[in-house]
């Protein structure tokens, strides 16, 4: 925003920023917009309050310190209870999405020409990337489904200096 709309008249600035955390989430985040020398966008940060458990008992805390807690019925505490649960549901999401590419990543994948079924035949016949990278060219292929010119580009690739 701060490229984009410097002069802040292109409506790509917040009218507010609520912050899933407390206080501690709203210190941080207030000094990182003041770093970049933005002390100007109106934060709020909600937080379960003292009864974790609670649905309801959400407290608001203010850069000033302030802080509220709404009525347990008040609908706007309902849209923002939806609106942190749907944020929570797509951190979830990506993180889910980001930890089972790294399951399957493996150094084979930087390897020239290894694809999925050439990675899987590697590792099932070496056991681990480690072997595979620490075996000769004769071992390399005798590897189920590896041919020789393949074999030769896992060899230079991991033994050429």
């Amino acid at each position: 925003a701060q490229e984009d709309d410097p002069n802040r008249d292109g409506g790509q600035w917040p009218d507010l920023v609520l912050i899933d955390g407390g206080k501690g989430q709203m210190s941080s985040v207030k000094a990182a917009l003041e770093e970049i020398g933005v002390d100007d966008v109106p934060l709020i940060a909600i937080a379960k309050g003292p009864d974790h458990g609670r649905e309801g008992r959400e407290v608001f805390h203010f850069p000033d310190g302030r802080e509220i807690t709404l009525p347990v019925n008040a609908p706007v505490l309902f849209y923002l209870q939806r609106l942190r649960d749907e944020v929570h549901r797509f951190a979830i999401g990506a993180h889910r999405t980001k930890r089972s590419k790294a399951i399957t990543a493996s150094p084979l994948d930087e390897v020239p020409g290894i694809g999925p079924s050439r990675k899987k035949a590697l590792l099932m016949h070496f056991g681990t990337a480690k072997a595979v990278r620490s075996a000769s060219l004769e071992d390399l292929q005798k590897a189920p489904g590896v041919s020789a010119a393949v074999a030769q580009t896992v060899h230079d690739f991991y033994h050429m200096i």
